[in-house]
């Protein structure tokens, strides 16, 4: 057998050597810690016995970038709460997946996709299909985003007919639609759910056309995306109906007629000890199962942040007959990447001042979390994230009903974003952040270096020469003279002009990147001056990051560093993975950014990249970190 020519050998390795030298998730690296279980953007669970060992595990499909994909996780025990073993992928992902028992959890689930049946999903993942039926739903005209097809005997006649929820966003529109007192000016998201009656046989099933599931009199509505289960939760011999919804919460309709003749009354919300039973963030994807054998059925649901949860059925109802519900207890998984949500905002900075960086990092959810790097090692091992508090309570940013450009149907995001700095030149690190809101704000350290703590949060303030300016789309203005800038951007404090006080560089109103001076004044007070767009392109324009319009605004996701370490501070920018412009020098008072291009090949943004750097094997260059929508951390050495 010829050898093979070193050069030849090596152009072989090539692929090789440039996979692994891109961009990696980081991992934990520590054995025996548990962490909530979790995919990507939106989690789509299909609660099964997988492996055939008597216990049910979980498969999780996951549409989103970059980790697409259906995923196995072991249940290693059988216990209610069992710690999962870590993701294995099975296939790609999908959007609207689901699982139903209508014949019983002794029988094999039936996975179903719009219009389509998976044959043979279990222990072998998606393969080949059939179809089911061609019937059309869509209301009207517009957006239908929720096409969730369930199958059940409806009528107790023995035929498996087809239950279809279908989230219609036709009257909602998209976004920019609030008034000047910020009520939504446009309609609300539906949730409708279908009946197509099968009048054939369970071997060659005949679909009758769809017609809307009634309860009181009226349609079936949620708030969008209803999830339809169609299963005996009051155990009384007929089958009830329980949805969820595009944001948090479920709704009960009690079948209070017979099993061959459903009728179902209005709409519950569930609740415990008095309020509504709420997920952590929205997006949900309830499934209804018996998961802990007790002969009732429990919820298993996906949240928009990747996480799974377990809502148990109590046995036990209220006195108009809703079943209670213990809150959403998520599962756990054995750590493996670190992940914080979706949309992830890392920083990476030694936040516990014990000589090796940490990562302090947002999220979609609207929460500020703390990676703690335990031991320093060019391959650390990590802590699980610790939500940050403020004043004593745990950071939550949310838009609620009119803080987000694009509705309230954004109502549970916050989209935190942050830098860290010492704002106030007291010798500790403070977090800054922008939001869903575009409103910029900080939390001073009033703790210690090894101990931060965080106290309230505080408007940035500028000392605006006129009415403060904000994006011509909010239908609010700012109070007083604080900064409200573009949503969804990241504010970076570094001191720019290199005069021992800490600036703020962040987009402007209408996208621009500008430079926020910081003075002192005579009296010592610090003051932050009005923007300036001193940052150009090479060809002499302002540098604009994002001049698009309401929902389309903001967005960017920036980092200052001194990249090609070559004394001037640079400019990171969120791309497919992170974009470099080059700062090459100045320019009749302005400074010129060159856009080089992607630091990396792989592809990790969905909407978003978050870049940023940090130093992991403390040699005192720093390496590329960036916040994925998977809501894990992409790192290049």
């Amino acid at each position: 057998m010829s050898r093979l020519h070193p050069l030849v050998f090596l152009l072989l390795l090539a692929p090789i050597f440039a996979e692994q030298n891109d961009l990696q998730r980081l991992k934990y690296n520590n054995p025996g810690l548990t962490v909530d279980l979790g995919v990507g953007l939106w989690a789509w669970p299909l609660p099964m016995d997988w492996d055939n060992d008597g216990d049910l595990d979980l498969i999780v499909s996951c549409p989103d970038k970059p980790y697409n994909g259906t995923y196995f996780f072991e249940n290693p025990g059988g216990s209610k709460m069992p710690t999962f073993k870590k993701a294995v992928r099975i296939g790609k992902g999908t959007f609207n997946i689901h699982a139903s028992y209508p014949n019983g959890q002794k029988e094999k689930p039936v996975i179903l996709l719009p219009g389509e049946r998976a044959l043979d999903f279990v222990g072998k993942g998606l393969g080949k299909t059939e179809k089911l039926s061609q019937s059309q739903l869509t209301e009207g005209f517009g957006r239908v985003r929720a096409k969730q097809w369930k199958m059940a005997d409806y009528d107790a006649d023995g035929n498996l007919d087809l239950i279809v929820g279908e989230g219609y966003w036709g009257e909602y529109g998209w976004d920019n639609a609030y008034d000047h007192k910020g009520t939504w000016s446009n309609g609300p998201l539906r949730g409708w759910v279908y009946l197509l009656r099968n009048s054939g046989t369970n071997e060659k099933p005949k679909y009758e056309e769809p017609r809307k599931i009634e309860a009181d009199g009226k349609p079936v509505d949620v708030y969008g995306m209803p999830s339809p289960n169609l299963v005996d939760f009051d155990s009384d011999g007929d089958l009830d109906l329980l949805c969820g919804e595009f944001l948090d919460g479920f709704t009960y309709f009690q079948n209070t007629g017979t099993a061959k003749a459903p009728i179902y009354a209005a709409g519950q919300r569930l609740r415990h000890d008095g309020k509504e039973l709420a997920m952590h963030v929205q997006m949900i994807t309830p499934t209804a199962i018996d998961w802990d054998h007790d002969g009732d059925q429990d919820l298993i649901v996906g949240d928009e942040d990747g996480r799974v949860a377990f809502l148990e059925h109590t046995g036990s109802f209220t006195n108009d007959g809703t079943p209670k519900f213990l809150p959403p207890k998520y599962f756990q998984q054995e750590a493996d990447d670190l992940k914080f949500g979706a949309l992830a905002t890392p920083v990476g900075y030694d936040w516990d001042a014990d000589g090796d960086e940490d990562i302090i990092s947002g999220n979609t959810a609207g929460n500020i979390a703390f990676f703690e790097n335990l031991d320093g090692k060019a391959t650390p091992k990590w802590a699980a994230p610790v939500l940050l508090k403020s004043d004593g309570k745990i950071i939550h940013i949310q838009a609620g009903p009119n803080g987000s450009i694009q509705g309230p149907g954004e109502a549970k995001w916050g989209y935190t974003t942050q830098s860290i700095g010492d704002w106030n030149h007291d010798g500790l690190p403070d977090i800054m952040i922008n939001s869903i809101w575009g409103k910029i704000q900080w939390f001073p350290n009033i703790g210690t270096l090894i101990k931060p703590k965080l106290g309230p949060a505080q408007a940035v303030t500028v000392a605006w020469l006129n009415e403060p300016p904000k994006p011509s789309w909010n239908w609010w203005d700012p109070e007083g003279k604080n900064l409200v800038t573009q949503w969804r951007t990241t504010p970076v404090i570094v001191d720019w002009n290199k005069d021992q006080l800490n600036d703020l560089i962040v987009l402007d109103h209408e996208g621009y990147l500008a430079f926020f001076e910081r003075q002192k004044n005579a009296d010592g007070k610090l003051t932050l001056l009005p923007g300036k767009r001193i940052f150009i392109t090479e060809s002499g324009s302002f540098l604009a990051l994002n001049t698009n319009h309401a929902g389309k605004s903001g967005r960017s996701k920036i980092d200052i560093i001194d990249w090609d370490r070559d004394g001037d501070l640079d400019l990171l920018v969120n791309s497919i993975n992170a974009e470099f412009y080059r700062n090459e020098g100045q320019l009749k008072g302005k400074t010129v950014f060159k856009k080089i291009g992607n630091l990396a090949k792989r592809k990790v943004s969905g909407h978003s990249s978050s870049p940023t750097t940090i130093d992991l094997n403390g040699d005192g260059k720093r390496e590329l970190l960036i916040g994925a929508e998977d809501g894990r951390f992409y790192h290049k050495k």
